[in-house]
């Protein structure tokens, strides 16, 4: 069981979350991590037809397409940033890992239960409903690539770049609450994107450029000094990009 004062981990895995565990373990030393089982494709498109209408979705898998033929070049870029930042992508080996089928299952709250952190760090999962957020007293803090709450939702800092805000690209470190990346900030990281970077690499890039604000916010919540906020910004959730909006913003901005 681990003692107060440690941070507990929730993730569905993925290369930019396991940059962010990693730079945390190396700041705080070893914690568990629960690993939830990702949605199935089917189960993802069927809630977003039920949301958007298949029209858009056919559109946002349409653009899968040309986002596939983009990817050249860019795992060049993306090692370059691993060897020369120091980012560690991949799950450790010794790490051992709690499995569950969802954060939101009766196996993630149990394990919670046990562990009783003083902190959860919450990257890359599903939402994460009320039973889940009030099982344990300690505070759930999201990292999300974007900027909150003008960029909620998928993709924050390639939507920045082809909204033509591009001191829009960067990402936030926010409280969880039942809505969608619409907890009170407390950090956010304001980075520049390199020339070569595309769709591919933006998560990448930013994922490199704010591990520092995601260990500031979890030293503040073991130290008891959160100082949670509201961002003065329009707030707008962003989901994939459609075939013709993909399309339009790489010939006419060149943000592919």
């Amino acid at each position: 069981m681990a003692r107060k004062g440690f941070i507990v981990a929730i993730t569905s895995g993925g290369p930019h979350a396991w940059i962010m565990i990693n730079a945390l373990r190396e700041q705080f030393g070893d914690f568990a991590v629960i690993v939830e089982d990702g949605e199935t494709s089917e189960v993802f498109w069927r809630r977003r037809r039920k949301l958007l209408g298949p029209m858009t979705v056919a559109s946002m898998q349409a653009a899968r397409l040309p986002i596939k033929v983009t990817k050249r070049g860019t795992d060049a870029v993306i090692r370059e940033m691993i060897e020369t930042q120091g980012l560690q992508p991949n799950p450790p080996n010794d790490l051992p890992l709690i499995r569950v089928p969802s954060v939101n299952s009766g196996a993630a709250r149990d394990a919670l239960q046990t562990l009783d952190p003083a902190a959860v760090f919450v990257v890359s999962t599903r939402m994460i409903g009320k039973r889940t957020l009030n099982c344990v007293s300690a505070p759930f803090i999201n990292y999300h690539s974007g900027i909150n709450p003008a960029y909620r939702g998928m993709y924050g800092g390639y939507f920045a770049l082809a909204n033509g805000a591009p001191q829009h690209f960067g990402a936030t470190v926010h409280l969880v609450d039942e809505g969608v990346d619409t907890g009170d900030v407390l950090y956010q990281s304001h980075l520049e994107a390199d020339p070569r970077d595309n769709f591919h690499t933006y998560l990448w890039r930013l994922a490199a450029g704010s591990r520092d604000i995601v260990i500031a916010a979890m030293e503040d919540a073991l130290n008891d000094t959160l100082s949670p906020s509201r961002v003065d910004l329009p707030s707008k959730q962003y989901f994939a990009p459609t075939l013709g909006g993909y399309l339009w913003t790489g010939v006419s901005k060149g943000v592919w």
